[in-house]
């Protein structure tokens, strides 16, 4: 049997951590980064979280496309989360949560 890594509350006090001392974050950031961390404890993953746009959307109350799509991109691009669609429909698409930012891990 494959032993799984959960999400409990201190690693979800982690990230939400990690996301609030970065001062190029805002609400909106913040906001679907706390939907993929529910999305997450709700499947028990820790890292790789099966999501879909409209369920991120719902989560983290951003209700237009634009704006969901600019922040999104940019959390890909400051390296908080790796982005693997899914083109699929029977399959959902995957997040990976960086445990830090891919600029800080490569310094």
């Amino acid at each position: 049997m494959k032993k799984t890594k959960r999400l409990k509350g201190s690693n979800i006090m982690k990230y939400l951590s990690m996301y609030t001392d970065d001062p190029k974050l805002n609400v909106w950031h913040l906001s679907i980064l706390t939907a993929i961390l529910g999305l997450g404890y709700r499947q028990g993953q820790r890292r790789r979280i099966k999501v879909s746009r409209s369920k991120i959307m719902q989560l983290s109350h951003v209700n237009t496309l634009p704006t969901y799509h600019k922040y999104f991109k940019q959390l890909q691009d400051l390296g908080y989360i790796k982005y693997s669609p899914s083109y699929h429909p029977g399959y959902k698409s995957e997040v990976k949560l960086y445990k830090k930012r891919l600029s800080q891990i490569l310094r």
